[in-house]
């Protein structure tokens, strides 16, 4: 559950030899039913023809989701599994860095609904995306 006392430090150590951190995520705030990431908009990051990479920002959408709706269970009980993802690509990126913002829109016992927005630099919405978790006694 939620901790006000973890330090985003030991958030990030989370992301160690994951796509995480393969990709370049970086948590930069986290309260209760709120998370702001950030990821690199680089050769990882990008489709061929040099724009961010739709997958990618799918990734950095439900990492910030899936991991916000982790925090607010008890993972010695509950584990949370993802469930349906979407996205609405609004405008390309090329280089720079992209900031997930994500909120959650319903936390019910079962299920878990994250509103999440990517944006870029000068925070343009990038990308709009709605995650929906499956939270399961183990």
């Amino acid at each position: 559950m939620f901790d006000k006392s973890t330090t985003l430090e030991q958030l990030n150590a989370v992301n160690k030899n994951t796509l995480m951190e393969q990709i370049g995520i970086e948590y930069l705030e986290v309260t209760e039913g709120y998370l702001r990431a950030r990821m690199p908009v680089d050769n990882r990051t990008r489709q061929p023809m040099g724009l961010l990479h739709g997958g990618a920002s799918l990734a950095l959408a439900e990492t910030v989701g899936s991991f916000g709706s982790a925090l607010l269970v008890d993972l010695k009980k509950i584990d949370v599994r993802g469930a349906h993802m979407s996205a609405n690509h609004i405008r390309s990126v090329k280089d720079g860095w992209v900031f997930a913002e994500a909120r959650i829109m319903h936390r019910g016992r079962n299920t878990h609904v994250w509103n999440i927005d990517i944006l870029d630099e000068e925070g343009q919405l990038v990308s709009s995306c709605r995650l929906t978790n499956f939270i399961l006694p183990k």
